[in-house]
């Protein structure tokens, strides 16, 4: 695709800026403007207009429906289409969009997860326009990116609370840069690039396993005799059928102005990775589940099947979401940017020590936003970081805090060095004052912070809520004992109050390998929360200090905190509960089905030789059945004891006693009776098996 083509498709279907400005008044387009820069009332004369425009747009680009497209709290975008006819008296129609249906939907309240805010017969609820996120045409419909909230008032949604912890921070970030003296400065952004890890498989194998379509991952399967050992396929050479589909989803992306940045081979067999460039957090979060969308839709027409479960395949790296977050001044200065003397740099300072006790103080809540069943997979296991939520800030910084610490007012950081190849044709370049973490679950990398705990398949709303909040608090506090500091004296007492914030909250600042043993007893004697469940985190998300922070900071009310608290737990055990559903299923029809088959087979063969030689010996046929029969005897007692448990646990009333029983008893029960079952189908052959072994789910793709 040539230069000119991309960008004649980038953004062609998306009523962005630029269109607004072409087609919309002067007047209309400056308070459309405001409204998105200030977060300013829109008129109802201005969104008629508005909306006249956009229809006019949309019947240009072949589209016949509008849906306000919103997010409600499953984690994924919910829709639903009307048309923009109006039938006549004549039997004709007119094509209508007014201002009104711009601004407000009215879908079913009641029929989606409420954690007890609306009851069934309380079906009323309200979809909002959020004109900060352009509306974009999709299958022959207009999308208007909307919040969800209740007729009540409460938020249904993952958009609405996150709008709020943007304007928090923005509120609270301006207010430290007036102190210090940016009084320009009239709103901060927070900033997002979300890196999306998958997985590609034969759409056709796909179709054979009832556990990926059922609950995507795989509940049974014995491990490919080569996983990702040889460590050839991250950043490998792209198989053509693969590369085909990146093409065609960066096509699909751009024209949905996504910036669609990198792509590449991950650690894993058939495991991939696309990065963007960096957008507001909100147009971010719309993008990323835009992205997810297109990838399965996509990755169908190629006759693939794109996975996003956190751990589709045991024995191999899962799939993560790195979250990039930054904030950037309306003026266009990040304020992540050290600069090439941090240690001078005041005011990056600050607000890296009010992240640093942001992360701290709110560690536990960081941590639950991103607790999910098929997260707690990946956490912590030597693939991905620890559950425990620690700061990584690299050498350069740590040398930056440790004089701070020690009061050595004439340091000075190392320059950046030369890179030395040892290869003279090599091209000379200065190489980056610090290296990477990747077993950090919080990561500074230069002029951003990567928070690399997000599961793959989860909403990155839920861990910018919490982080900008968290922040928010802090850079208050900061900017609340520096207010009233004399012009002339903020550098010096800036200076006292970051080498007081570093001493407090150096605990959480942790450089080293977050995979060892050793970290995780050196965290517990620094107090660090390790919360290695979703049914162990959770409840620290009604603990008054983190309500306090949300209520203070008006993101979140106190029912909707708690409305919360019910729907991840009740979402977990009803993930895990399917789960066990599944695998009963298949282990009693599928797997058993393939086992009795083969021991069929093996006893057909040992017959048939002790007939044709009666004193052959048989030792590996009677070996195989000596094995299989052992196994069938240990899964036939893990099916009664999953059975068992899984009713005990729906016969629980509380959602955490239930959520805990079902990690504690039912995954339990899973995992043993998995490994019995894969070690049985180790050694079945795989024409006796009715589903697709490992082997062919990961090496399939050409």
């Amino acid at each position: 695709m040539s230069t000119s083509t991309i960008s004649d498709i980038y953004g062609s279907l998306v009523f962005n800026d630029k269109i607004m400005r072409e087609r919309l008044p002067k007047d209309i387009y400056k308070a459309v403007h405001k409204t998105i820069q200030n977060g300013s009332h829109l008129e109802i004369d201005v969104a008629n207009t508005v909306a006249a425009t956009m229809k006019e747009w949309a019947l240009e680009m072949g589209a016949t429906h509008f849906t306000h497209w919103f997010q409600p709290m499953t984690g994924l975008t919910a829709e639903k289409h009307d048309s923009f006819i109006t039938p006549t008296s004549d039997g004709g129609v007119l094509l209508e969009f007014s201002g009104k249906e711009l601004v407000k939907g009215e879908p079913d309240a009641s029929s989606f997860p409420s954690g007890g805010l609306r009851a069934t017969f309380e079906a009323r609820g309200y979809t909002a326009w959020d004109p900060s996120s352009p509306a974009f045409i999709k299958d022959g419909t207009l999308y208007i990116p909307t919040a969800f909230c209740a007729y009540t008032g409460e938020a249904l949604d993952k958009k609405t609370p996150l709008l709020r912890s943007m304007e928090t921070l923005s509120e609270s970030a301006t207010k430290l840069l007036h102190v210090l003296g940016k009084t320009g400065v009239t709103r901060v952004d927070t900033t997002v690039g979300s890196e999306q890890e998958y997985f590609l498989i034969d759409k056709d194998l796909y179709k054979e396993r009832e556990d990926l379509l059922l609950t995507g991952r795989t509940l049974i399967g014995a491990p490919a005799p080569k996983g990702q050992e040889m460590e050839d396929h991250y950043f490998g050479v792209l198989k053509p059928k693969v590369s085909a589909f990146m093409h065609d989803l960066d096509e699909e992306l751009w024209k949905l102005g996504i910036p669609a940045k990198t792509k590449h081979n991950e650690v894993a067999p058939s495991q991939h990775e696309l990065a963007p460039v960096f957008e507001t957090a909100n147009i971010a979060v719309d993008h990323n589940q835009l992205t997810m969308e297109m990838m399965k839709k996509v990755a169908d027409k190629h006759n693939f099947a794109c996975l996003l479960h956190e751990k589709p395949f045991e024995g191999i790296n899962g799939s993560g979401k790195h979250n990039n977050w930054s904030m950037i001044t309306s003026e266009g200065e990040n304020l992540l940017d050290p600069g090439k003397n941090p240690e001078k740099n005041t005011q990056f300072l600050l607000f890296l020590a009010a992240i640093i006790k942001a992360i701290d103080e709110y560690q536990d809540i960081m941590r639950v936003s991103v607790a999910s069943a098929g997260n707690d997979h990946r956490l912590g296991a030597n693939e991905a970081p620890p559950a425990i939520v620690s700061v990584y800030v690299g050498d350069a910084l740590e040398r930056v805090l440790e004089s701070i610490e020690n009061g050595e007012a004439d340091f000075k950081s190392d320059a950046a060095a030369q890179m030395e190849t040892g290869a003279h044709v090599l091209p000379h370049f200065r190489k980056d004052n610090t290296d990477r973490n990747r077993t950090s679950p919080f990561a500074f990398t230069g002029n951003k912070f990567e928070f690399r705990m997000p599961g793959s398949s989860l909403s990155v709303a839920d861990p910018n809520i919490v982080l900008n909040t968290a922040v928010a608090e802090a850079i208050d506090q900061i900017a609340d004992r520096l207010s009233g500091t004399a012009p002339e004296n903020i550098e010096e007492e800036a200076g006292k109050l970051i080498k007081e914030l570093i001493e407090e909250h150096r605990r959480i600042v942790f450089n080293g390998n977050g995979y060892t043993d050793e970290w995780v007893e050196e965290a517990e004697r620094r107090g660090l929360f390790n919360l290695k469940s979703l049914p162990e985190a959770m409840p620290r998300l009604i603990a008054e200090k983190n309500k306090q922070l949300f209520i203070k900071h008006h993101v979140f009310t106190e029912s909707e905190i708690d409305s919360r608290y019910e729907i991840f737990l009740e979402n977990y055990a009803k993930t895990i509960r399917i789960e066990a559903l599944t695998m009963l299923e298949m282990v009693k029809k599928d797997f058993t089905e393939g086992l009795l088959k083969y021991q069929t087979e093996v006893t057909a063969t040992a017959l048939s030789k002790k007939q044709l030689l009666s004193d052959a010996v048989c030792s590996i046929e009677t070996g195989i059945l000596a094995k299989l029969d052992a196994e069938a005897v240990e899964i036939s007692k893990g099916i009664e004891k999953l059975e068992k448990d899984l009713h005990f646990t729906e016969g629980l009333g509380d959602s955490l006693s239930q959520a805990r029983a079902y990690h504690d008893k039912v995954l339990s029960d899973m995992e043993e009776l998995r490994a019995h079952v894969d070690h049985a189908e180790s050694m079945i052959p795989e024409s006796c098996l009715p589903y697709p072994t490992y082997s062919k789910l990961l090496f399939s793709l050409r």
